[in-house]
Parts: C-alpha cells; sequence; structure tokens
C-alpha cells in the first residue's frame, strides 16, 4: 500500500515539475509583439420577412393584418379573378364533393379584383383564426358563423364581400352568364382592393399587426440558400412505403370522387403550373381572367391529409368537418421532388406547423424548412390519399381525360344573421371526432406526436414561436 502512495506522489510530483516548466518557456524573454485582434463575423441584417412568402420585405411592406377571402370554386364560377395575386392559396373541400379556395394576401391593397366571391366554412377559418386575418366571405355556414361569436371575431368577420357587388354579365369557360339566364347569382359577387379599404374605413377595423413569426418555417432568405429536396438529410431516408424524398414533377391530387387538381412542373420558372378537372372530363390551366388569364403557378405545393366527414347532425346540408387536433401525413413538393411530411395543428388557436420525418419514418420535432416563395396548400380528405400521385413527367399523358367533374345535390348553409349552434364549437368539434381516435391512411403510418417541448408552439426561421393567443401573435 505504501509502495503505491510513493508512486501516485511521484508523478503527482513529475506533473508539477513539467507544469511549471512548461509554464517558465511560455515566458517571453524580449518585449512581446501586440496580439493580432481578431476580425470579428459580419452579423446578418435582422431578420424581416413577409409572413406569407419568407421573402425579404420591400420598401413598401406594411406591417399589417393578413387578408383571406373566400373564392368560388365549382366549375360553373370558374375562371376566377384575383388568384394570381395570392401569397398562399388554399384548397380544402366543401359540401357536395366540390372545393373551395381561400386566397391569402400580404397586402389588401394588392388583391385588385377577385372573385367570385363565395360564403365562409370554418375549415378555412382556423387555418387562419391564429394570425387574427381579415376574414372576407359573402354569407356563412351556421358552424362558422358559431366559430366568430365564440372567438369575439366581430368585424374581422366581414359578411357581405366586403361591400362586395354583382357583374351580371360575366361569362364562364362554357359561355354561361346570368344576363342570359344560364348561370346562377351565387356565382357573380366579386369585390376589389378599393371596396375592402372602404368596409374597413366605414367600420374602423384596425389592420395594423406586427407579427412575430412567418406562416411556415421559411428558409432564411438572409443565407442566399434554397433547400434542394433530392439533396436534403430526408433523400438518404426510407419508410416502409418507399423512399422519403422522391420524383414529383407531376403531381396529381383528389379531392373527393369528381374533384381533382394537378400541378405540372416548369423547369425553367422553377414553379407548378396549375390545372383543374373539368365536367367534360378535361383538364384545364387554372387561370386568373383579371391578369389576362395568368395561369396561376405556385414555387411550392403542399398536400396536407386529414379526416374529412360530415358534420354529425348536418347530414342535409353536407356541412363538412376538418380534423385539425391529430395531425397526419402530407407531401412538400418543390424543384420537382415530394418530400413526405408530418404536420400538427391542434386547437383552433394553434398555427399550423409541418415537420421533417425521422429515419425510420415517423414524426420528428423539427420543423421542415420551406423554400421562400408563394404556396399552394390542400388540406385533403385521408380518404383519397392512395390516389394521390407524384411521379415523373415521362409517361404521363397530360391530354388524357381522368375524371368528369359533377356536383353532388346538396343544400347551401347561410346562417341567419344571429343564428347560434345551440352549443360550443368546442362540443361540435368533440361530436365530429367521435372516438377521439385519429382515422390514418393504411398506406401511411400513423402519425406521431412531436416531443412535448416543441409540439405546443412553431418556430420561425429566427427561432422565435409563435404564440396561440391571437393577440399574442404580433
Amino acid at each position: 500500500m505504501k509502495r503505491k502512495l510513493l508512486i501516485v506522489m511521484a508523478i503527482l510530483s513529475l506533473c508539477v515539475v513539467l507544469a511549471a516548466c512548461k509554464k517558465k518557456t511560455e515566458e517571453p524573454t524580449s518585449t512581446a509583439a501586440p496580439e493580432a485582434t481578431a476580425t470579428p463575423e459580419p452579423s446578418m441584417e435582422p431578420y424581416m420577412a413577409n409572413v406569407l412568402t419568407g421573402e425579404p420585405q420591400g420598401d413598401d411592406y406594411k406591417n399589417q393584418r393578413i387578408t383571406a377571402v373566400m373564392v368560388n370554386n365549382i366549375v360553373a364560377a370558374r375562371p376566377q379573378r384575383g388568384l394570381s395575386k395570392a401569397d398562399i392559396l388554399f384548397e380544402i373541400k366543401v359540401e357536395g364533393g366540390i372545393t373551395r379556395f381561400m386566397p391569402v394576401f400580404t397586402d389588401y391593397q394588392d388583391i385588385g379584383e377577385i372573385g367570385p366571391v363565395r360564403s365562409g366554412r370554418d375549415q378555412f377559418f382556423r387555418l387562419i383564426l391564429p394570425w387574427q386575418a381579415l376574414y372576407i366571405h359573402e354569407g356563412q355556414s351556421v358552424v362558422m358563423q358559431q366559430y366568430a361569436i365564440d372567438y369575439s371575431y366581430g368585424n374581422l368577420n366581414n359578411n357581405d364581400g366586403a361591400n362586395g357587388y354583382r357583374d351580371y354579365g360575366r361569362v364562364n369557360w362554357s359561355g354561361a352568364s346570368y344576363d342570359n339566364g344560364t348561370l346562377a347569382l351565387e356565382h357573380t359577387m366579386y369585390t376589389d382592393s378599393e371596396n375592402i379599404q372602404k368596409y374597413i374605413d366605414d367600420n374602423s377595423v384596425d389592420m395594423d399587426r406586427t407579427y412575430n413569426s412567418t406562416f411556415f418555417n421559411f428558409v432564411d432568405y438572409r443565407t442566399g440558400e434554397t433547400r434542394d429536396l433530392s439533396n436534403s438529410i430526408d433523400s438518404a431516408y426510407s419508410d416502409k412505403y418507399g423512399p422519403i424524398v422522391s420524383d414529383g414533377e407531376y403531381i396529381e391530387i383528389e379531392h373527393s370522387p369528381s374533384y381533382k387538381t394537378r400541378f405540372i412542373y416548369d423547369a425553367a420558372s422553377n414553379t407548378y403550373k396549375m390545372q383543374q378537372n373539368y365536367s367534360d372530363g378535361q383538364w384545364r390551366d387554372t387561370v386568373d381572367e383579371a391578369a389576362d388569364n395568368t395561369v396561376l403557378s405556385f414555387p411550392n405545393v403542399i398536400v396536407l391529409y386529414t379526416d374529412i366527414h360530415t358534420y354529425p347532425g348536418h347530414e342535409a346540408k353536407d356541412l363538412q368537418y376538418a380534423e385539425y387536433a391529430w395531425g397526419g401525413v402530407g407531401y412538400y413538393c418543390y424543384g420537382g421532388k415530394c418530400e413526405k411530411i408530418y404536420w400538427q395543428k391542434g386547437t383552433p388557436l394553434e398555427a399550423l406547423r409541418l415537420y421533417y420525418l425521422t429515419e425510420d419514418g415517423q414524426c420528428s420535432d423539427t420543423p421542415v424548412e420551406i423554400n421562400i416563395g408563394k404556396s399552394y396548400v390542400s388540406v385533403t380528405d385521408v380518404d383519397y390519399a392512395e390516389n394521390f400521385v407524384h411521379s415523373t413527367l415521362d409517361g404521363v399523358d397530360l391530354s388524357s381525360a381522368t375524371t368528369v367533374t359533377y356536383e353532388s345535390h346538396y343544400v347551401e348553409d347561410d346562417a341567419e344573421e344571429g343564428e347560434t349552434l345551440g352549443m360550443s364549437t368546442d362540443d361540435l368539434t368533440t361530436n365530429a371526432t367521435g372516438s377521439g381516435e385519429a382515422e390514418t391512411v393504411t398506406e401511411e403510418p400513423a402519425a406521431e406526436t412531436p416531443a412535448e417541448d416543441s409540439a405546443e408552439v412553431p418556430a420561425d426561421s429566427t427561432g422565435e414561436p409563435v404564440a396561440d393567443d391571437p393577440e399574442a401573435v404580433g
């Protein structure tokens, strides 16, 4: 024992000696030269991004509420006006298997003319509620009206198309018009930036709003980088259904047995050109009549799958409930590639959040980086997830007819002023959710909730969280 102690003491002594030697040799023997001052790394300018596109704010950017407008997409309403100005365009199924659009704009003064304006639906409203957007429509379902009551939305919920006006002489794609007795009145309502401004002024709507986050977790524009999906971390991953990142030059989305949307990737512009199917079974470009029939195009296409079904007790009018509480599988398409993702939302006051997958194909706790620019977003019925197509353009016959669009008979639900459900929207949602178990796609893994410390609120490119209190968002 003593011998071991002596050895340890010897080693410690040696260490002290060596340390002292080192210190002595490091002492300068002459006047030291002044230390060179390290050149500081240039600091980034403050992150000031457009809330809907992630692009840098221009000199004319205004810190104001975003504006959303409900636009008719029944075949008779085509072509629409004003959609090409949208920063984000949502498409979701409503009654009778048809879809409706909700274009969202950073600045209402840039909208120009838009329409045909149609009635509000809660599956759209719940996506913009956390952002306290100005929501413009003509009429609303009784469920939508109850949401506006429950969340004290006041004059931010506009129900007359913001002083909307009728264009009785407008002619649709097939030559029908109200003037010649072949087009229903509901397809003739329009509004524009001037009328929206008048509504704001007349009702003292407070449009001032500085958001503390962007709508998606965009790639930071200050880096000058673009995320290449084919070279992303995800491109090395596969789940049991195949590669997480795969071809996406051709995208086809089924909303119902008769309503489809497809996108064709244009490498020259790095955008997806939008088309829809029609009642004669043909695909046609989705164009903006107010912009010389410009074809709608988007660098970002996002498809989110969830359970969509009729609200219990509202079967006669087929009011559709979209399940946002559970999240699910989705796809992010950019640059001719599609990346499988997971999405979450939660309560009506929580913002939509998109997440990468893990190596084993489950939901991670890392927000997806969306490339800057305009986005098309479809919230789509999980029943049709197996019919989602994303492939190369090779071998796709773009001229072929696939589905004849038709509208099932339904009764448009426009609530009377002051009409209520007789229950809260929370109770209605509980009834609509049923057993409380999310319906999932048999071809896709079930959604897994991200880690608890990151699932509550999303973060923007700067890492700042988005509060789930609408008054705190901005």
